[in-house]
């Protein structure tokens, strides 16, 4: 299983959904995303970019798209999972 599944399913979990529902929510939202290919597990090239850059450079990715900065402007909280502007 990918890493970035393995983070999506936990995150899923704790937000206290059981682990079966969690997995298929997890593989549905990353599936529709572009990140993994359609019916299956396997990373898709944009997956692979995606898990390459790792919980804070994707927190960091996700707010700069929507704000227009840049994604050094921006401090990643590992307890949050969120990145806000310095």
């Amino acid at each position: 299983m990918p890493k970035i599944l393995e983070r999506a399913v936990k995150q899923i979990q704790a937000q206290g959904h059981d682990k079966k529902s969690a997995f298929a929510i997890a593989t549905a939202s990353l599936q529709k995303s572009g990140s993994l290919k359609k019916g299956s597990q396997k990373l898709t090239p944009k997956g692979e970019k995606r898990q390459a850059m790792g919980a804070e450079g994707r927190a960091k990715d996700r707010v700069a798209k929507k704000s227009g900065h840049a994604k050094d402007d921006y401090r990643y909280s590992k307890k949050t999972n969120r990145a806000t502007l310095r």
